[in-house]
């Protein structure tokens, strides 16, 4: 199997955006711009549960603590003594994590190394969390919302994954839905893994995918009307389809989608997808049991 013990590069060129991809192998950091990728290492070797960008920071939640970054230099790591770690996240500023005993809790700014600087939100949530993003968890009673220091629980079940930006979604073992006036069904097969673009308007969906039963689909933006949710056939080619005439899949399936000046899909083998205009171009890492990619927002889709 290949490695990345080793900085390695594959067309550098400038322009480039700092992208990370956790897994069981430690952290990677990607240079990726539009949709070639440059220089990419492996800048920490412990195991990364979850990771997350927010404004000039990158968490990554290992079996330790929770370490923290400036995305442009992946030799900054710094622990934060909030201990063991399943899930990060970032709601704007403020840095969310869960732990495997329960505990959820928050911190305001990037400056504190020390357990002081941790707000508890819940001592033991009766639940295990799944899943990250925003001011949402995701967890097996369904979703919880952080509201006013405190955790409410906002409705479903079986939930996988959570995204917050734009329309808040969630994506569960009944489907994917939306939260409007309550949560209103998308589809109803299982669904594994859900993103949107961080830098999506509140109350719009932009740029946004799913996996669903390992199909990907992604959403289609209708302008002034309601867009729609299609399968993305080009990136199941790209990941190798299967021959049972059902819904094209991943041979590995997707875990997670980074936005930049283009959209960047990883799976679980470590192969990073990135949309060129006529499809996806995969670039092999090297590591396994990955557990999602983050890439630190940009600005608007259209590069605004």
């Amino acid at each position: 199997m290949s490695t990345i013990d080793e900085k390695r590069v594959y067309g550098e060129s400038g322009g480039a955006l700092d992208a990370y991809v956790g897994s069981s192998m430690g952290l990677v950091h990607v240079r990726v711009s539009d949709s070639a990728v440059g220089e990419f290492s492996l800048c920490h070797r412990r195991e990364t549960r979850d990771l997350a960008a927010g404004p000039g920071s990158i968490s990554i939640a290992t079996d330790e603590d929770v370490l923290v970054a400036d995305p442009t230099d992946p030799d900054s790591f710094a622990e934060t003594e909030f201990g063991p770690a399943t899930a990060v996240s970032y709601d704007g500023e403020t840095l969310l994590a869960a732990g495997p005993d329960g505990r959820v809790a928050r911190r305001d700014g990037d400056d504190g190394r020390d357990a002081d600087d941790w707000e508890t939100l819940a001592d033991s949530l009766e639940a295990d969390v799944r899943a990250m993003d925003g001011d949402l968890l995701g967890t097996e009673r369904g979703v919880y919302r952080v509201h006013d220091g405190a955790l409410d629980h906002a409705g479903l079940s079986d939930v996988h994954d959570v995204s917050a930006a734009g329309v808040p979604l969630a994506a569960t073992e009944s489907g994917l839905y939306k939260l409007g006036n309550g949560w209103m069904e998308i589809r109803s097969d299982p669904t594994e893994t859900v993103a949107t673009d961080p830098a999506s308007e509140p109350g719009h969906l932009e740029r946004a995918h799913a996996v669903s039963s390992g199909a990907v689909y992604e959403y289609a933006a209708g302008g002034d009307e309601a867009g729609e949710w299609v399968r993305d056939e080009e990136l199941a080619i790209a990941g190798g389809s299967d021959d049972s005439g059902g819904p094209a899949a991943s041979s590995d399936p997707i875990v997670g989608f980074g936005y930049g000046e283009t959209v960047y899909a990883v799976s679980s083998d470590g192969t990073v997808f990135a949309a060129d205009g006529d499809g996806w171009r995969p670039h092999v890492l090297g590591v396994t049991g990955v557990t999602g990619i983050a890439v630190p927002a940009t600005g608007s889709p259209d590069g605004a």
